[in-house]
């Protein structure tokens, strides 16, 4: 198959170009008009064409397109692609308001093209793990799931556009997309209900971009979720976020250490506890497909992990966050 990128504002993209390129497919150019350094980074690493007219890059010999543009104007790529009939993979987030969802179910509706989104922590061996731990009843009922996913913020490496919450989606929009897809997944639930709050301690000449969000989350069924995220990692740290997710059963607990610990080990951990068995480490299970090959497998009418549904609920339930959070000031803005 032939593909193309349209937007290339950030580095999750080389993830949908790398794995297309290892199954043997061939990428026809990039088409960015901004941040020329990471398109001009990933066009020479790949051997791939920068192209200035985006409309070459949706020709008839093209079946796929990967879209990781400025967040607020994914939709428009979306739909553009949809006139033309090419599949599109994009980054997240996929819309960052409810008029831009409903434009976004729309196109999912009408059925012509598929839509995939980059939502990897599914793929990830050491949650692939907890699922079928969860499956199997190993620690018994759940009773919570807690996640902690501080990032790395490097404002000098980020485009302006990322501390515009109307651009961006800002900080729950931007990082908890990952979150409340998980809580779906690992629970088979669908959220019932929001409540948190969003921050700004820092940046008064980003009036709206906030740094800190948390929420309380319960499921369907009655289970509470907590979620955190934040943009205060250290830039000395060993990786961008110290991400973890604790999960609490009524027969056992289990601790992912996402990005490892610099003092044991920089892959995952998975750690675990149960009324049969002391705290161990559990080897993780192999993934045996990636995203990229699962949004194919989409394409081609084949079943697949991550679909439309999937992708829909976990935006709406962001954006609703969004929408409900208690907002903090923590610093005086400029006049």
């Amino acid at each position: 198959m032939k593909f193309s990128v349209i937007g290339c504002q950030h580095v999750h993209i080389e993830i949908f170009i790398e794995e297309m390129l290892k199954l043997g497919h061939e990428c026809a150019g990039i088409f960015e008009l901004e941040n020329m350094t990471l398109a001009s980074s990933l066009a020479e690493k790949y051997n791939i064409p920068l192209v200035h007219d985006k409309m070459l890059l949706l020709d008839d010999a093209i079946q796929i397109v990967g879209c990781a543009g400025i967040n607020n104007e994914k939709i428009d790529v979306i739909e553009l692609c949809e006139k033309y009939r090419k599949h599109v993979m994009l980054d997240k987030p996929a819309v960052t308001n409810r008029e831009d969802l409903a434009r976004l179910e729309t196109v999912m509706k009408r059925g012509f093209i598929q839509v995939g989104m980059l939502l990897t922590e599914r793929f990830r061996p050491s949650l692939s793990t907890l699922k079928k731990q969860l499956n199997e009843g190993v620690i018994g009922d759940l009773v919570s799931i807690s996640m902690r996913k501080p990032h790395l913020l490097k404002q000098e490496e980020r485009p302006l556009w990322h501390f515009s919450k109307q651009q961006s989606g800002g900080i729950v929009n931007d990082l908890f997309i990952h979150d409340f897809d998980l809580l779906r997944w690992l629970t088979g639930k669908e959220v019932r209900s929001i409540t948190g709050y969003m921050a700004k301690n820092i940046l008064s000449e980003y009036p709206s971009f906030f740094d800190t969000a948390g929420f309380q989350v319960i499921m369907e069924g009655g289970m509470a979720a907590q979620l955190y995220a934040d943009w205060f990692t250290p830039e000395k740290s060993w990786t961008w976020g110290d991400g973890r997710i604790f999960v609490v059963g009524t027969k056992g607990t289990i601790e992912i250490r996402l990005e490892g610990d610099p003092l044991v080990s920089k892959d995952a951990l998975y750690l675990q506890v149960t009324s049969q068995q002391e705290l161990t480490a559990i080897e993780e299970s192999s993934i045996p497909i990636t995203i990229t090959e699962d949004f194919l497998n989409r394409i081609h009418g084949q079943n697949s992990l991550l679909q439309h549904v999937d992708i829909i609920a976990a935006t709406e339930a962001t954006i609703r966050a969004d929408e409900c959070a208690e907002i903090i000031y923590r610093i005086k803005e400029k006049s």
